[in-house]
């Protein structure tokens, strides 16, 4: 039985994964520089070792409260459609380990749930992972 590893992190109260393969690295928050005209998600971008990244607020672009920035948020630098790209989270938890017997196809919460690659059941918890290419 295969095992697939996420990166485990709140946003808004709720668990959220992204595949470890697609995880380049993970920040503390740092000065983001605005860029105006564009998307609403969009809060700009960062010099990360001499690479310009483009920065996503992800709660805003998901559509969730926004918490305001502390020590605890992190940017999680990724990998997606041959791009990198940050995404602001509230908070890192942990790299977790799933099978496929744990995952449930994203259809069961409707139709318009695209942003989702799936839900893990782990005992009491549970974890969206984010399905990247519809994110970013």
């Amino acid at each position: 039985m295969a095992e697939s590893q996420v990166v485990i992190f709140d946003l808004a109260g709720v668990r959220y994964g992204i595949d470890i393969l697609q995880v380049q690295e993970i920040i503390r928050m740092v000065e983001v520089t605005p860029v105006a005209e564009t998307n609403i998600a969009v809060e700009g971008v960062i010099n990360l070792r001499g690479q310009i990244i483009p920065i996503i607020n992800l709660a805003r672009r998901l559509g969730l409260p926004e918490k305001e920035k502390d020590q605890n948020t992190r940017v999680i630098v990724v990998e997606s459609n041959e791009k990198k790209l940050g995404l602001i989270v509230d908070l890192v938890l942990e790299v977790g380990t799933y099978t496929s017997e744990e995952i449930e196809n994203p259809l069961v919460v409707g139709t318009n749930a695209t942003f989702l690659k799936g839900i893990v059941k782990k005992k009491e918890n549970l974890w969206l992972v984010l399905n990247l290419s519809e994110v970013a």
